[in-house]
């Protein structure tokens, strides 16, 4: 019993309220969000030094720090998105792509799925900056992170996750 009924379909997201009937006999109602995907970069500069951003995030209503990441298009790989990302968000590319893992930032509502790279041998190309984003790149070496973190300013789960990943936390 998987009735899923559309209840909201926008530019970026689809939700849908959901019946399942669990192992336990329960029928539960979940609303759910239909994500396609991301691909989340750490772009190492050096093996102690990479680059992370300072994002404006009008959801809460603050500035962030956080690693380039982004939506994929439809039909695009997550290593065809990690390519594309990080030059957008960061105006590098990288010649060396490393898979780390992926990770489900919020399975208790959401498909989305995180691919997460680490971009070695970055080279400054243009960044393609995007209109509705408001970016400011920054370069931190592994203790720089730590205290960032440590104070509470790196909240944002997927790059805690991709720094954890690489050893920096």
């Amino acid at each position: 019993m998987k009735k899923m009924k559309q209840v909201f379909k926008g530019r970026l997201l689809t939700v849908f309220v959901k019946k399942e009937r669990l192992p336990n006999g329960y029928v539960a109602t979940f609303e759910m969000i239909r994500h396609p995907g991301a691909a989340l970069i750490v772009p190492f500069l050096s093996k102690d030094k990479i680059i992370m951003l300072r994002q404006l995030r009008p959801v809460i209503g603050s500035y962030i720090y956080e690693l380039p990441a982004g939506t994929l298009d439809k039909g695009e790989a997550p290593l065809a998105c990690a390519r594309r990302e990080i030059i957008e968000e960061t105006g590098y590319g990288a010649k060396k792509f490393t898979f780390l893992g992926k990770i489900y930032p919020v399975p208790g509502y959401s498909t989305e799925k995180i691919f997460i790279y680490k971009a070695e041998g970055l080279s400054k190309e243009e960044r393609i900056a995007e209109k509705d984003e408001v970016i400011e790149s920054r370069i931190f070496n592994k203790t720089e992170i730590k205290r960032l973190f440590k104070q509470g300013k790196i909240v944002d789960a997927k790059t805690i996750t991709a720094l954890a990943f690489c050893g920096w936390l």
